[in-house]
């Protein structure tokens, strides 16, 4: 990690001079203080998955959890995570490591001046959070068992895509524009460019506030509510004692909900939570249509589903402004 950081990361800073705000934007995406919480995010799940990774190769007999006891062991040790050529903690090591220099890479300018490390960053935050979910909701479905550790990390993983997401789209908004002024889109992304224009609009006054490494995120009451609705569809089988189809329906739409809920905790990404409205449905439909439900568990999905629909409609409060991209916002 050093070596790569003095010998690469830093070198390749390419600063440029000119403003840091992206142009039609209240505040700047790629601060040091925005990218902080994104820093620590990657660094604990690294040790995270280094820890996993040390029981999958054999370097530590035993893997302790708090909450599941040997379930992490089963899970670990499952067909499902045989079923990769090489240790999937270890992979997961990897690409939290690498999360984690290229956050580091660049200065505050760096949606423009970096486009190609804002845009490897994107791919790495987002496949890799989707990966995590779709493990954690297989996880259930096919080991019957849970993984303190995995949730963590698959929780630390959707909380740094909400982050990250408003850099990628000042990086997207950026080269858009300079396509629109004729400039060369490729050399823009992969040399940086000027800004393409005065900043007119309000910006939000920078101070070393810890409030500030959250700018493009708010918490809705109604969006908050709905992750925690996801959270306990995902332990209401064990509950209800729901068999079959309908259990897993609900362990995966369960994780889905929270997926999306806090996807849409981003402003730039708030329209995410209407997909919570068609998996509501799903939560309402589905375990009746499998079969394995109970009463007590069919009625428990109905309000369930009803309540999210319910609060997924409002928007919440959008405190910032993103050009363009404030008409997406709905």
């Amino acid at each position: 990690m050093v070596v790569i950081a003095f010998a690469v990361l830093i070198p390749m800073m390419m600063q440029m001079p000119g403003p840091e705000v992206p142009l039609g934007w209240s505040y700047n995406p790629s601060t040091w203080l925005q990218r902080a919480p994104i820093l620590a995010l990657a660094l604990l799940s690294f040790f995270l998955a280094r820890y996993m990774a040390a029981f999958q190769l054999g370097h530590i007999s035993r893997v302790w959890d708090p909450i599941f006891g040997n379930d992490t062991v089963l899970v670990l040790g499952s067909d499902l995570s045989k079923s990769f050529p090489i240790s999937d903690a270890g992979l997961g090591a990897f690409t939290y490591l690498i999360e984690l220099l290229s956050d580091f890479m660049g200065d505050p300018r760096r949606w423009r001046t970096m486009p190609w490390m804002v845009a490897l960053f994107g791919f790495m935050v987002v496949p890799l959070g989707i990966v995590s979910v779709v493990l954690i909701m297989l996880q259930p479905v096919i080991v019957g068992a849970w993984c303190t550790a995995c949730l963590l990390s698959a929780l630390f993983m959707l909380i740094m895509i909400a982050l990250s997401l408003d850099e990628v789209i000042a990086m997207l908004q950026f080269l858009m524009q300079t396509h629109r002024v004729g400039k060369s889109v490729w050399r823009a992304f992969w040399l940086g460019g000027d800004a393409l224009g005065d900043n007119r609009t309000p910006q939000r006054s920078e101070t070393d506030h810890p409030r500030q490494m959250f700018w493009g995120v708010t918490v809705p009451w109604n969006l908050l509510v709905t992750a925690v609705l996801g959270a306990w569809l995902m332990v209401a089988p064990s509950v209800f004692e729901t068999q079959g189809l309908a259990a897993d329906s609900d362990h995966i739409l369960g994780a889905l909900v929270v997926t999306f809920a806090i996807i849409a905790f981003a402003e730039v990404t708030r329209a995410a939570r209407f997909i919570n409205i068609a998996l509501a449905l799903g939560i309402i439909v589905l375990p009746w249509l499998f079969g394995g439900a109970t009463l007590p568990s069919g009625i428990n999905d109905l309000i369930i589903g009803v309540l999210i629909i319910a609060l997924s409609i409002p928007p919440g409060k959008i405190k910032n402004t993103y050009s363009g991209w404030n008409a997406l916002i709905v």
